[in-house]
């Protein structure tokens, strides 16, 4: 039985552990799919014609690589469309910046190469000019051979979108798996990092401390800490700007902040929870119509273990925002215990056993004494009520209160003081009730006479 439940608790445990990576990981190709101005600057895309691999480009001014390389293709698709208009490529200064060359065909601008573009390849601007421009006649040469006729340019349209998406999905893939083995390399690594930094911060508070609240706080702060930075590296390792990645994080929890209020919610009542402390880990409290001994507070929720030994969950919002009794914050706890007497036995007597036998109760506290009331009078019997104070532990109280009525039910018994009959029933005879009475059978006389002329 208890290896059946230590593997059910290491499952559950495995569980937890594979949900938090792989929300980490879903996180992470969200914000790569929803943040893709965040790449590296150093990034470049390669222009194609025909699906073929023409030359790569990086980012230039406002324009990223994508953009660029996808300029190039439209102008170079458009020198195709007239075959008979191509001429070789020409290089030429720029007029707004001399570092520049521009690379043109038959008077077109194709593509303006920049001194980046030149220390991306490690040659000078001339260089890289003089080698795009011939790589631009190579490829025109080629595409003007190939639409000769109206089928070749049909077929070599329809080659070359399909070489072009499956070199695209080739590149992509080849730049993005490293990316995401890193990237997943470095979750495993800071998730292993966070459960070994909240074991030992466990260990370290358990021989310094004894408040597994403050531990609590501790620990979940430096595992949820260490969990962040560990997204925030991976996020790194696919290719963002870790300052932009952070300034993302910002943006979009301004944006999820109202669709998932609720979780951030009970996630800030937690962190309050956990550092104002209106009762402790062990401590049997009441929150609506649950109640039982915390076993733990977490950031989204306080498991409670009811007396029935049921587990619940409340959310930490509703935790805070509601009315919570506390029934262990002091070591002593106010009981009472009622008792009904016939009105004919003797009240001083009935009275002084009760008191006897409560103070005699094991568990109930002599200071301060326990002391008996007459507390009401009802219509069969009078009600007797037995204060004391005992452990505030419930099962400590129920246990006392138990033991005082057994030994005060037997000390009655033996005392011969008679307890209320349970088939005893007060008749009122008063002249209110008569009255009413007599008003209900003239009601019925009459109405009995009015049937009977009817029938008549």
């Amino acid at each position: 039985m208890i290896d059946a439940n230590y593997r059910k608790s290491r499952r559950a445990v495995f569980n937890q552990r594979r949900h938090q990576v792989v929300f980490a990981l879903v996180w992470l190709c969200l914000c790569f799919l929803l943040n893709n101005s965040a790449r590296a600057q150093a990034e470049r895309s390669t222009v194609r014609v025909d699906g073929r691999a023409v030359f790569r480009v990086g980012a230039a001014g406002e324009q990223t690589a994508d953009e660029r390389a996808r300029a190039v293709e439209r102008r170079l698709g458009t020198l195709l469309e007239n075959p008979e208009a191509i001429t070789p490529a020409r290089i030429e200064r720029s007029m707004t910046n001399p570092s520049d060359r521009i690379v043109s065909v038959a008077g077109v601008p194709v593509v303006t190469v920049s001194e980046t573009d030149a220390q991306e390849n490690l040659v000078t601007t001339d260089a890289l000019a003089a080698s795009w421009a011939e790589t631009i006649n190579a490829t025109l040469a080629r595409g003007r051979e190939d639409r000769v006729s109206a089928w070749g340019r049909f077929r070599s349209e329809v080659e070359s979108s399909v070489r072009t998406a499956f070199a695209r999905l080739l590149e992509s893939v080849i730049t993005i798996i490293p990316r995401v083995f890193a990237a997943t390399l470095v979750i495993l690594l800071f998730g292993g990092i966070a459960v070994f930094v909240r074991w030992l911060i466990r260990v370290t508070f358990h021989r310094a401390f004894s408040d597994l609240t403050i531990e609590n706080l501790v620990k979940q702060l430096a595992y949820y800490t260490i969990w962040a930075l560990g997204i925030v590296v991976a996020a790194a390792a696919l290719g963002f700007d870790p300052q932009t990645v952070v300034t993302g994080l910002g943006l979009t929890s301004l944006a999820l902040g109202f669709a998932l209020k609720d979780i951030i919610s009970n996630f800030i009542s937690g962190i309050l929870l956990l550092a104002l402390r209106p009762f402790k880990i062990g401590d049997q409290i009441v929150v609506g119509e649950t109640e039982g001994s915390v076993e733990r507070i977490e950031l989204r929720a306080t498991q409670i273990k009811t007396y029935d030994g049921r587990t619940a969950l409340v959310p930490n919002a509703d935790v805070f925002t509601s009315r919570v009794i506390n029934n262990t914050a002091s070591p002593e706890r106010g009981g009472a215990v009622e008792f009904f007497l016939d009105y004919g036995c003797d009240l001083r007597r009935a009275i002084s056993v009760i008191a006897d036998e409560t103070r005699r109760a094991e568990g109930v506290l002599q200071t301060p004494t326990p002391t008996v009331r007459v507390k009401n009078l009802t219509e069969n019997a009078m009600q007797i009520e037995a204060l004391f104070r005992t452990d505030s532990r419930r099962a400590d109280f129920m246990a006392t209160a138990s033991a005082i009525r057994h030994n005060a039910l037997n000390a009655l018994k033996d005392a011969g003081i008679d307890l209320p009959d349970s088939n005893l029933r007060v008749l009122k005879t008063d002249e209110e009730s008569r009255w009413r009475i007599g008003i209900n059978d003239e009601s019925k006389a009459a109405t009995d006479g009015k049937s009977a002329n009817i029938a008549r």
